[in-house]
């Protein structure tokens, strides 16, 4: 079977770009051009200097997506990722905007000279004399690809934003050089076009043909899972029609962000991006990466474990086993150690615990992200008819039937009772199995976080303010095994997982045609994500556990169904701070308390209360980022964002 793993270089190399976001080109260009095109060798140095551009994924610094968001929430006492907190707190501001991508500031790139540098790059890679037409052509489609992935990363972040396709000249005018945003529609189409234009001139990679040299190129099928992920974000109601914005308007009277839309026109798009997700679909399909792929842990290291523990490590498997068949590609210039550290608790015993200083622990998961989990009957708890939905923060005592989730005869909130896979492979909480981390043991070992107890909070820079921990984000090799001594089990972190396609197709269909083929066709995607999660499928399980027995049936009642499943799915991969913005409903999500355990409390019934933290207070306006206001100073055609 191929096996195709796309992770990023380690990118090194950085050469001097244009001087203004806009891509002016300087009066000093001829030198770089001379020196950067007068050989392979320097052509080479400028063509990995484009995908350096590329925003990361998985860096507390630099993507807003992990920590910027309510999935996972930071203590006071840690520093390490302040414009996230800062972001997550609602404190965005245009004087100086975290995670600025437009000039490049406080954790953002500068997205703008990453273009130029791309420009510059198409306008003068066929100078170069010592390279082959393939690897010329090849170069041209990865940067072309890169130059429309910043351009999408802009619009997801700001809305409708100017298209630098070429870079300006010193002789321009003013007004030319001063550009107006273009309008979302003008956008959408230039992404989609350029993707189409590179895709079927056939120069990409269909492989990585030699790991040693060229693993994280963009291969055809990242290609494609681009154009499928910038159709279903484009097709989503933050871009597609979005009325909220009416009446923002530039200097020409142009209304940029096209929001008279009919449903019709609203559909077409979601059937372009059933379409592309298909295509890239299809074309994993037959490279033998296949429909039945995901990642299913087969290790022997751990002996004969049960089949409940190999269930979990699978789950968790899917993220942090590096190179494993469903990444489709992901970004080796981060390996995670900050996340695993955070993500791992004071202890799981209380000789260790008493002698660890490291800072660590500092990463919560609020109570609302453990609640969107199912129950082991695959539906919401509060709509499975055999769960007791009013009983989920009484303490009940785990019996036998638990023996693989819960500390056998401890107690634990009735939450953590009878729930799917997913939950215990991804949340660490108060008497939940913790498999790995130096222990073998599937039924022993488990924080124990009351006051008073080894795993509780006790120094103030490795404080957890829910009492529950992102254990999805921890290799299960990483471990502790001195006050200051951590040994990592590193993995490059995933842009895209082949269950990305899944239930973006499965939205896409259902948005596209309000038809039971079509549902029937969308549940048959959601079912393969569900069954590696341990889980039956949608029909089986709503018509026998739901109190909305026929949900799946209706287009509404699908689509509660296949956001709530890509929550899960995706959870702590950064997901969701991107989905629930294009969804337009991060004014319900992010205005939901922040909430966790009574971690002063001792007695079970007193520490299983849910407890309040924070209450952000999300408007309109942050669907968007600001432009920075030096920005709109220096440039008087540039529209700034509704609110700001």
């Amino acid at each position: 079977m191929k096996r195709i793993k796309h992770i990023f270089l380690i990118l090194s190399v950085c050469m001097a770009s244009a001087c203004d976001y806009l891509d002016i080109v300087p009066d000093m260009i001829a030198t770089i051009e001379d020196n950067a095109f007068s050989m392979r060798s320097q052509a080479e140095k400028f063509f990995f200097t484009c995908y350096s551009y590329l925003p990361p994924a998985g860096s507390y610094n630099e993507d807003p997506a992990l920590l910027g968001g309510d999935e996972i929430w930071l203590s006071t006492e840690y520093s390490a990722a302040n414009n996230a907190k800062s972001l997550a707190l609602g404190n965005q501001r245009p004087n100086y905007p975290y995670f600025n991508f437009w000039t490049g500031n406080s954790g953002g790139k500068a997205l703008y000279r990453g273009i130029s540098d791309c420009n510059i790059f198409l306008a003068n890679i066929g100078r170069v004399p010592d390279i082959t037409d393939e690897e010329r052509n090849r170069w041209i489609a990865e940067v072309e690809v890169i130059k429309t992935w910043l351009h999408f990363y802009l619009v997801r972040m700001y809305g409708p934003v100017p298209i630098k396709d070429v870079n300006l000249d010193v002789q321009d005018d003013t007004e030319t050089t001063h550009a107006f945003r273009n309008t979302m529609d003008e956008c959408v189409e230039y992404c989609v076009r350029k993707m189409n234009e590179t895709l079927n001139r056939n120069y990409l990679m269909i492989a990585v043909e030699d790991q040693a040299t060229q693993l994280g190129r963009i291969t055809r099928g990242v290609a494609l899972t681009m154009k499928a992920k910038m159709l279903v974000t484009f097709a989503s109601p933050l871009f597609n029609g979005n009325t909220d914005y009416i009446g923002l308007t530039d200097k020409r009277g142009i209304e940029i962000f096209n929001p008279n839309k009919s449903e019709a026109e609203k559909a077409e798009l979601w059937a372009r991006a059933a379409q592309a997700c298909k295509d890239a679909i299809d074309f994993y399909h037959n490279l033998e990466v296949g429909i039945d792929k995901l990642y299913r842990f087969t290790g022997t290291q751990f002996g004969n474990i049960s089949e409940q523990t190999r269930l979990k490590l699978s789950i968790r498997g899917s993220l942090v086993e590096r190179w494993n068949e469903e990444v489709l590609w992901a970004d080796s210039r981060n390996w995670p150690s900050e996340y695993q550290i955070q993500a791992y608790p004071r202890d799981f015993n209380a000789t260790n615990a008493s002698g660890q200083t490291t800072g660590r622990n500092n990463f919560a998961v609020p109570l609302k992200i453990v609640t969107q989990f199912y129950t082991k009957n695959g539906v919401p708890m509060n709509e499975d008819k055999t769960w007791n939905y009013n009983e989920r923060f009484t303490p009940r005592t785990a019996g036998l039937d638990q023996l693989y989730y819960l500390q056998t005869g401890e107690q634990t909130a009735g939450m953590f009772f009878d729930r799917e896979p997913r939950l215990y492979a991804s949340i660490g909480f108060d008497r939940g199995i913790w498999f790995g981390h130096g222990s073998t043991s599937e039924t022993g070992q488990a924080p124990h976080a009351r006051s008073g107890e080894f795993t509780q909070n006790s120094i103030q820079h490795s404080w957890n303010t829910t009492g529950m921990w992102p254990k999805k984000q921890l290799h299960w090799l990483t471990a502790c095994s001195a006050s200051t001594t951590v040994t990592y089990t590193r993995y490059p972190f995933p842009y895209f997982r082949l269950p990305d396609l899944y239930l973006m197709y499965a939205e896409a269909l259902n948005e596209a045609y309000n038809t039971q083929e079509a549902r029937d066709e969308a549940i048959r995607y959601i079912d393969i994500v569900r069954d590696r999660a341990g889980l039956k499928g949608v029909a089986e399980s709503w018509s026998a556990y739901s109190n909305d027995f026929d949900k799946y049936q209706r287009q509404s009642g699908l689509r509660d169904i296949v956001r709530q499943e890509t929550l899960i799915e995706f959870v702590f991969e950064g997901h969701r701070f991107w989905d629930i913005r294009r969804w337009k409903t991060a004014m319900t999500e992010y205005n939901k308390p922040i909430t966790g355990w009574n971690l002063t409390a001792s007695d079970p019934v007193e520490y299983y209360s849910e407890t309040w933290i924070y209450t952000r207070k999300f408007t309109p306006k942050e669907y968007f980022w600001p432009i920075e206001d030096e920005e709109i100073l220096r440039n008087k055609n540039t529209l700034q964002n509704y609110g700001w």
